[in-house]
């Protein structure tokens, strides 16, 4: 791999803008093991969600053509907005929380960036290409087959994945019927299953690492989420400094445990050396550890001068202090949270209706005097099953109300949006206005009343 040297502005950029490619050497180790288990699980878990359904719907769905939103059994809709901020609020406090007490073990474990570059991508490269010293030669070849073979299989990888995503956004059966029936027939369909696919094969093919040192803003948090006593990936410098090679180490000296093979540096997927302190590079992989465990084990000395620890317990030697004021704080928001989402979910109600004015004049007077006014009622049934809703406007007489949609039958977890027409006398109008109640109700219980103004001449 090659080092960065005084200039770059990162680990896989030059100073000048080129690009360094990061060719990391795989090391087997325990930590390596645990990360297989956990990320080949997550891969399954990734790849059977969209086909697992609770209620009767996808466990996850969002459906963003249809604006509805199904999350393991629970649907939100655009009226739902305080329900999905207060849900997207604790799931953002949980990061935070978790990030506080174990540091970036969400980059480096559960990340599907680096779970399928780290576990399928470069395990593919390698078996096509070869090892580290093949791929580079491959890097200064004009024409090689094996890396075109490489890319094929990236692309048809790109292809799944790039599908199995949008099952998340279009459900797998809307998504089955775009792969089987011809584009012509779903050309919106093909178009955005071919851009994906393309986005997929871009990262994981050429931008790689490169999405989580650049683009993603959550290494730049770090700074705001972690403290000294949040679990990283750290470099003992007590016991490691002065760092000599073998060769150079005389009786006496102050030479300490790291021999400066930069096996550390060799391995690690962002190109970073982790004896530099904590970086933003850091995706917290763990596999230095693994690394540099092979080696002490190689120079009878004990594991651990790369290991999971906290900068106060690098730094001091003192026991890293697991409840502090972040750690406490965090949890305790996210059970206020979740238990007035709780609340707010045990008493939705099971039909939402919005009164809206008509985009054009809000009233218009007729041939005869009266006075018009041109509305647009918005239902939306939440319940599993259709519903029919009759309409009723307090102050206003039966035949002074059009409504030709109603009673209005609405679909389970549909909207309908109806017009409705108000026909008064201009003397009902004091000031402009005259203020009534729409009550609608499905004859099984829901009954809302919403006041209304009308509008008139003065």
């Amino acid at each position: 791999m090659e080092q960065k040297y005084e200039g770059n502005v990162l680990t896989t950029l030059r100073d000048d803008g080129s690009r360094i490619w990061m060719r990391p050497k795989l090391s087997q180790g325990r930590f390596l093991n645990r990360r297989r288990i956990v990320g080949y699980a997550l891969i399954v878990l990734f790849l059977v969600l969209p086909f697992v359904y609770v209620g009767g719907h996808p466990a996850i769905l969002l459906d963003v053509m249809a604006r509805r939103f199904y999350f393991f059994g629970t649907v939100f809709h655009p009226t739902d907005s305080v329900l999905l901020m207060f849900t997207m609020l604790s799931i953002f406090l949980g990061i935070f929380w978790i990030t506080a007490l174990f540091g970036r073990v969400w980059c480096g474990w559960g990340c599907p960036q680096t779970v399928y570059m780290e576990l399928l991508f470069r395990p593919l490269e390698r078996l096509i290409e070869g090892d580290i010293g093949k791929q580079r030669q491959l890097d200064k070849a004009t024409f090689a087959s094996r890396r075109w073979l490489k890319y094929a299989v990236f692309m048809v990888i790109a292809f799944i994945l790039g599908n199995q995503f949008l099952a998340y956004f279009v459900g797998w059966e809307r998504l089955a019927v775009w792969m089987t029936e011809s584009p012509w027939d779903h050309l919106g369909g093909f178009g955005v299953m071919a851009v994906t696919t393309g986005l997929v094969f871009f990262d994981f093919a050429y931008f790689r690492e490169q999405m989580c040192t650049v683009i993603c803003p959550y290494a730049r948090l770090q700074s705001a989420l972690l403290d000294r006593q949040s679990l990283i990936v750290g470099y003992d410098k007590l016991r490691g400094e002065a760092r000599r090679r073998v060769k150079a180490r005389k009786d006496g000296d102050d030479s300490g445990d790291c021999i400066d093979c930069r096996a550390c540096v060799i391995t690690c997927p962002t190109g970073i050396d982790i004896r530099d302190g904590l970086q933003l590079e850091c995706i917290a992989c763990t596999q230095c550890i693994d690394a540099c465990d092979k080696i002490m084990d190689r120079i009878g000395k004990p594991r651990g001068l790369i290991r999971l620890s906290s900068q106060y317990n690098l730094e001091t030697k003192a026991p890293t202090k697991i409840v502090r004021p972040r750690v406490v704080i965090y949890p305790l928001i996210i059970v206020a949270l979740l238990g007035f989402l709780v609340f707010l979910l045990a008493t939705k109600s099971p039909a939402d209706v919005t009164v809206l004015r008509q985009l054009t004049a809000p009233y218009v007077v007729l041939e005869d005097g009266t006075v018009r006014n041109q509305l647009r009622v918005k239902v939306v049934n939440r319940t599993e099953s259709p519903q029919t809703y009759e309409l009723k406007i307090s102050g206003v007489e039966d035949s002074k109300i059009l409504a030709p949609q109603f009673p209005l039958t609405v679909n389970a977890l549909d909207s309908v949006t109806t017009p409705v027409f108000v026909t008064l006398p201009k003397d009902r109008f004091e000031g402009g206005a005259y203020n009534v109640k729409f009550m609608v109700s499905d004859g099984e219980g829901f009954e809302t009343a919403l006041p209304y103004m009308l509008l008139g001449p003065e």
